[in-house]
């Protein structure tokens, strides 16, 4: 279940400094999933999370701070903010519409510092606000652009929702006790994959659209698995996951030992791409490019 700390650092470890993040050195990286090679776009002074690439494949999109910016994969220079109006305290759970005209965000609102989902033109606009109960923590947007999927508690307990993008009645999906979380729509958007530790640890999940046919799809005794993002052409699943002990199964933690891992999106055996430090912001959300190869993500080194 997700724990108070947990579900704490979900909300605000990127949006409120810390000392130990003062000591913390962030490393954007590219890796080439078909090779193991590992590029570094920028390395940062202070904590960045959770890249995702621009559909068109010319920006990665990542927080730091409360805020969103965006950098060039190619010929890195300096950061541009997103300008997001008002939503200043936007945490790890950010996602690009299919067609890279809009974003959603989730921003803990100033009167309970509760995380809502908004949406807004990626140029730029006031956010509209999606989810009015909190917490509300995004994680995927149909490929249609008509519904959004997300993490929340309600009554005590963390599901997998839906919502239609624009507003409107909220969707419960899953009803197991204990965290679901990390819901992603599949690319042909008939598919919603998730995490979750009904099992007793983090295992990856699929369920059709409409929340039926719940199958599990890793079966890893010695790990926790979490956020499965599919590759752009759908054959591929990217996840992350922490060792066995290091954490509750709940927890997905920063500054910890964890594994990128790729599996194919059929199901079948995951295989480790490459060992590193990070847990938290690491991947939290779809990282994919566009061409199917090539996955960002953050690394991190304490000073």
């Amino acid at each position: 279940m997700k724990t108070f700390s947990s579900l704490l650092l979900s909300c605000l470890v990127a949006t409120i400094a810390t000392a130990q993040d003062k000591q913390v050195t962030s490393i954007l990286e590219i890796l080439d999933v078909t090779n193991g090679t590992r590029t570094v776009v920028k390395e940062f002074p202070y904590r960045v999370e959770a890249p995702n690439w621009t559909p068109d494949g010319q920006w990665l999109v990542y927080n730091s701070g409360g805020k969103l910016y965006k950098i060039s994969p190619d010929k890195p220079g300096e950061p541009e903010v997103v300008p997001t109006g008002f939503a200043t305290r936007c945490n790890n759970d950010h996602v690009i519409a299919a067609d890279g005209q809009q974003i959603a965000i989730s921003h803990a609102t100033k009167e309970d510092r509760k995380s809502r989902i908004y949406t807004l033109p990626f140029a730029g606009g006031t956010p509209h606000l999606v989810t009015p109960l909190g917490p509300s923590y995004l994680h995927g947007w149909s490929p249609d652009g008509q519904q959004l999927a997300y993490c929340a508690e309600r009554n005590g307990n963390y599901d997998v929702y839906v919502i239609p993008a624009e507003g409107g009645e909220e969707v419960r999906l899953t009803t197991a006790e204990g965290l679901d979380d990390g819901p992603e729509y599949s690319p042909c958007g008939n598919y919603i994959w998730f995490n979750s530790v009904r099992t007793g640890l983090m295992q990856l999940w699929r369920m059709k659209r409409d929340g039926s046919e719940q199958t599990q799809m890793t079966f890893d005794e010695t790990r926790n698995s979490w956020f499965p993002h599919v590759s752009p052409d759908g054959k591929f699943v990217l996840f992350i996951t922490y060792r066995k002990g290091d954490l509750e199964p709940g927890e997905h933690l920063p500054n910890k030992h964890v594994e990128l891992r790729l599996m194919p999106a059929e199901g079948g055996e995951p295989r480790t791409l490459i060992k590193l430090f990070g847990g938290q912001g690491t991947i939290n959300v779809n990282s994919w490019a566009p061409d199917s190869r090539h996955v960002a993500f953050v690394s991190y080194r304490l000073e």
